[in-house]
């Protein structure tokens, strides 16, 4: 251990390797990433079904795969590697306080940082569903990593609440296991997660899904017997005579996913409301200077490997930062989300960066448009650019490309707004 690395990176997930990798080909002498747990690679190690690495690699790998891929390159050009060890705050200055059971409580300095400590699942209490509190609640996550790396079956006949892409993937790996899935509920009235998983984990094993239905109540005083779900309107409200009883003795939440901004918080980093997660500027930036954040912690990701590019460029710009290299912003362009759009990220960007590189606008959109749909940028004055697809579905990541070619056009805004809409309201 030293006192004092160019790069500090808390979290040892795929954004947090990729972003130590990257300060280190940036030019960063000592890059250390710290993880909680007692190996690296976060919650990849217990996604062992298939579907990463399509981008970042040209191949179909399970999650610990591609985590191994990082963590050997890593150890290759030469990230510390602090494992077991608890980031407890973080100054606004880049100094850390730690807890370890090896080292006890201890700090270090860092000339920049980058948060990557990933997201958590919502829980019961967060959801606020009525009933006892019998065992057999969990949240898919909780489920996965017992089936999966402990080697435990948590129940024999499930209700999964929610149809977010762990709780999907979860319904294919009990029935795989000899489970009973009864059903899946959503509230909305379209899919969270991605379309390919409810085909892959839900359509092909014949595990029904029932949209705009919830759970009521858990039914159970020791051990869940059954819940009740029930059918909701437009506004949520249960509808009277919809409510039925189903058997089970297992719940499953995939209910969502919050970026863990604990750490964030303490240090004064500003938070958007609607992802949970830190304010950044196109080298994913805080507004905190040194402080960078890339990932799930920043807003949630459909693909990891979307994860990974985020870790490059926020290491990339620590490096960069921690070297005097990083160019102040001589003018920042808030970018906003307009018609269909939740949110955007980032947040604000320096039109000059346009100049060299391109800039990769992403964001998800409030309702599903199942038809040919445009994704535009303007200014104030015009459309800057506009692409087209075959929908937009909130469950899958749209993102925008603004190239160099488009750079008198943005350094005149003083705001940029991402519309997406279908092509028939144009």
């Amino acid at each position: 251990m030293k006192e004092s690395y160019d790069v500090v990176v808390i979290g040892a997930g795929p954004a947090g390797l990729a972003s130590a990798i990257e300060a280190k080909k940036s030019g960063a002498d000592k890059v250390l990433v710290i993880e909680r747990d007692r190996e690296p690679g976060g919650i990849l190690l217990q996604c062992i079904h298939n579907g990463f690495g399509l981008h970042t690699f040209k191949e179909d790998l399970p999650g610990p795969a591609y985590a191994q891929r990082f963590i050997d390159e890593a150890a290759s050009v030469g990230v510390d590697l602090l494992l077991d060890t608890m980031v407890m705050e973080v100054s606004p200055e880049r100094q850390l306080w730690l807890s370890s059971a090896t080292k006890g409580y201890f700090s270090l300095d860092a000339k920049a940082v980058v948060l990557a400590m990933g997201c958590r699942e919502r829980t019961r209490a967060q959801i606020r569903i009525p009933g006892m509190r019998p065992s057999g609640v969990f949240t898919a996550g909780t489920a996965q990593r017992w089936v999966n790396v402990e080697g435990y079956l948590p129940g024999k006949r499930f209700v999964i609440l929610g149809s977010g892409d762990i709780g999907m993937i979860m319904a294919r790996r009990l029935t795989l296991e000899g489970a009973k899935v009864e059903s899946v509920l959503e509230v909305q009235n379209y899919l969270s997660g991605l379309m390919r998983n409810y085909v892959q984990c839900l359509e092909d094993w014949n595990v029904p899904l029932h949209l705009r239905h919830t759970v009521k109540r858990v039914i159970g005083k020791n051990r869940v017997e059954a819940v009740e779900a029930v059918a909701v309107d437009e506004k949520w409200q249960f509808i009277p005579g919809t409510e039925r009883i189903i058997p089970c003795d297992t719940l499953l939440l995939s209910v969502g996913l919050i970026p863990e901004n604990e750490l964030s918080k303490k240090a004064g980093v500003r938070l958007d409301p609607i992802t949970g997660g830190p304010v950044v500027d196109q080298n994913f930036q805080t507004n905190l200077p040194g402080i960078f954040a890339a990932g799930n912690v920043v807003h949630v990701y459909d693909l990891v490997d979307y994860v990974s590019e985020a870790g490059d460029q926020a290491g990339k710009a620590a490096a960069l930062f921690a070297q005097s290299l990083l160019t102040p912003a001589k003018k920042t362009i808030p970018v906003k989300a307009g018609k269909n759009v939740r949110y955007v990220v980032p947040h604000t960007l320096d039109p000059l960066a346009l100049e060299k590189e391109d800039i990769v606008l992403q964001c998800r959109v409030s309702q599903p448009i199942e038809e040919d749909v445009w994704f535009e940028v303007r200014n104030e004055n015009q459309s800057i650019v506009r692409r087209s697809d075959r929908y937009a579905r909130p469950g899958e990541m749209v993102s925008v490309k603004l190239t160099p070619s488009m750079f008198a056009d943005v350094m005149q805004a003083d705001a940029l707004t991402l519309d997406i809409y279908a092509k028939s309201e144009a």
